[in-house]
């Protein structure tokens, strides 16, 4: 089974998770392929039976032009390589029809009940179905301190939902 995660990353803490979600999946047998959003094409999904995509939760929602660019600009920021352009919300609409395939969504948000803070995930799950792809779990969220780093435990956490996410795609496909 081919899986594909990618990501939009603006301090490092979505990479870290998507990174240890696409560990999981090799580790439970699944050829994977992972990354920034900026590495695939939207066409690159073509092929793939699982679709695993994580923004980082901005202003309640997906992130903007305008957060990213906040990012960018933060001089506390020490990650390389923050999501500058696309944005998920321009790559998830441009993705060819999915056909029913499997998809699953996450985000990384402050550790506050869903309401104060939003969720990414959520967003990002609701354009993956548009676009004609098929849940194989909720979305998920993984949690990031007010410094902008990844809660501990947090990796962990990444990697027991990718292997969940193995045993839902496998029992999903037969």
């Amino acid at each position: 089974m081919k899986a594909l995660v990618v990501y939009e990353s603006m301090y490092g803490n979505t990479a870290a998770v998507g990174e240890a979600i696409a560990a999981s999946l090799r580790s439970h047998g699944m050829e994977v392929g992972s990354g920034p959003i900026s590495r695939f094409a939207p066409g690159d999904v073509s092929g793939v039976d699982l679709l695993v995509v994580g923004g980082p939760t901005h202003m309640h929602g997906m992130s903007s032009r305008g957060t990213r660019k906040a990012a960018v600009e933060d001089k506390a920021n020490r990650y390389e390589a923050p999501t500058v352009a696309p944005g998920l919300r321009e790559w998830v609409p441009a993705l060819p029809s999915g056909a029913g395939r499997l998809a699953a969504a996450f985000d990384t948000r402050f550790d506050k009940p869903r309401l104060m803070t939003g969720s990414a995930a959520k967003g990002i799950a609701r354009r993956l179905q548009h676009q004609g792809y098929r849940l194989v779990t909720e979305p998920e969220s993984f949690f990031v301190t007010t410094a902008n780093e990844l809660e501990e435990g947090q990796a962990e956490h990444a990697e027991r939902w990718g292997a969940a996410l193995a045993e839902r795609a496998s029992t999903a496909v037969t």
